[in-house]
């Protein structure tokens, strides 16, 4: 009790407090939480979608990036990752899944048909996703390398650090009772 009492004279409380405790505000706790759980819903379209297959291989691994297992229906995923071509007639499909996600979401067009319409420039092909929906990360490429996934997966996990996080007040969400 004496070696603390000294340290605190000497140092002062923070040097007590730093090697105990970590110091942060809760929308950067939720902010770090949240890109280390990332849920994704892959619309895959065409040939990208044998390229996003590879991420879960052992040399890329996509699981040590929070990006878990894909889910099965929007309402339970935050990143909507569209791979491959869309056409127009996708278009309002893609919107209306787009739409079932809760918030905070997230999109990723994966390779360059999703990105800009890729080779196709004809009537039937989407020019890019962007047009519908809007996008958070693009990732070049026909098809993207798994490596250019995984940078474009990290650039949209500091884009989730760095903004600001809503957080729920569960008081003010509360009725008294009459």
């Amino acid at each position: 009790m004496a070696n603390i009492k000294q340290i605190s004279a000497n140092n002062g409380d923070q040097a007590l407090l730093g090697d105990t405790a970590i110091l942060t505000r809760l929308d950067k706790a939720v902010a770090w939480a949240r890109k280390f759980s990332i849920f994704p819903y892959p619309f895959a379209t065409a040939c990208c979608a044998m390229e996003y297959m590879v991420l879960s291989t052992t040399p890329y691994d996509i699981d040590r990036f929070g990006a878990l297992l894909p889910r099965f229906t929007p309402r339970q995923a935050d990143l909507l990752m569209v791979i491959g071509t869309v056409t127009v007639r996708q278009g309002p499909i893609l919107r209306r899944v787009y739409d079932q996600m809760a918030e905070p979401k997230w999109v990723m067009a994966f390779g360059a048909c999703a990105s800009t319409g890729g080779f196709y420039d004809n009537y039937s092909t989407l020019p890019g996703i962007d047009r519908i929906i809007p996008v958070d990360v693009y990732v070049p490429g026909c098809p993207p390398r798994p490596e250019g996934v995984l940078d474009g997966l990290m650039a949209l996990q500091r884009k989730i650090q760095g903004q600001k996080q809503k957080l729920i007040n569960r008081l003010d969400e509360t009725t008294t009772p009459s």
